[in-house]
This record gives C-alpha cells, structure tokens and sequence, in this order.
C-alpha cells in the first residue's frame, strides 16, 4: 500500500471544501428551519381552514334548518289561506242567501202592510156603519119613548 502525503495545496483544497460543505451544511439547515416553519404554518393554516369548514358546515346545517322550517311556515300558510277561503266563499253564500231572506221579508212587509191598510179602511167602513147603526137605534129609542 502506497501512503500518499498531503501537500500544503492539497490540504487549503480540502479545507475549502470543508468550509463549503460547512456552508452548504448551514444553508440547508437554515432552508430545513425555514421549511419546518413553513410546514408549521401550513399546519396552521390547515388548522384555520378546517375550522372555518366546521363552521361553514354549522352554518349551512343551519340555514338547512331555517329553511326546512320556512318550507313548514309556508305550509301552514297555504293551508290557512285555503281555509279562508273556503270561508269566504262560505260567507259568500251565506250573505247572498240571507240577502234573498232579507228581499222577501221586505216583500211579505210590504203586504202585511197593505193587509193592514187594507184592515184599517175596513175597520173604518166598520166603525161608520156601527156609528149610523147606532145612531138609527137611539133614534128608534128616542121615537119609542115617546109614543
């Protein structure tokens, strides 16, 4: 085995490399710190984002709710809207039914007062006729007495 020996430029050449790969060592652990404070914001980050998912789910759990219970609101509401109608319509027949009552009382009034007209110059023929029959009898009285 053939022992080589260092000269002094083969040995300012090894500690130039050493220093370079000192350097490039130093570099790297500087690129390997900022890349752990890189991954750890990332982290982070994906941290942040699956929070603000969760809420974002939370919310359109929510809003599936309002809406669900709007749905029902609306429901209701037509429901309510067709019963009032059918009211209405109720109430329709009913007023035109009792304006055809109302029309034939107002008939049957009318006759009832002809009928009572009718009564009264009648009851007023009578009252004259039982006046001059009265008057005829305390006449034929009056004549009796004095015979």
């Amino acid at each position: 085995m053939v022992v080589e020996r260092w000269t002094d430029g083969m040995l300012d050449e090894l500690a130039s490399s050493v220093s370079e790969m000192r350097e490039s060592i130093t570099e790297m652990r500087e690129g390997m710190s900022e890349m752990r404070e890189g991954m750890s914001e990332m982290r982070q980050s994906i941290t942040e984002m699956r929070e603000g998912m969760s809420e974002m789910r939370q919310s359109i759990t929510e809003m599936r709710e309002g809406m669900s219970e709007m749905r029902e609101g609306m429901s209701e509401m037509r429901e309510g809207m067709s019963e009032m109608r059918q009211s209405i319509d109720g109430l329709k027949i009913t007023a035109q039914a009792l304006l055809q009552v109302a029309a034939q009382h107002q008939q049957d009034i009318g006759l009832v007062k002809q009928d009572i007209e009718l009564l009264k110059q009648r009851q007023a023929e009578t009252d004259q006729r039982f006046n001059i029959l009265l008057e005829e009898l305390r006449y034929l009285i009056r004549g009796n007495q004095g015979e």
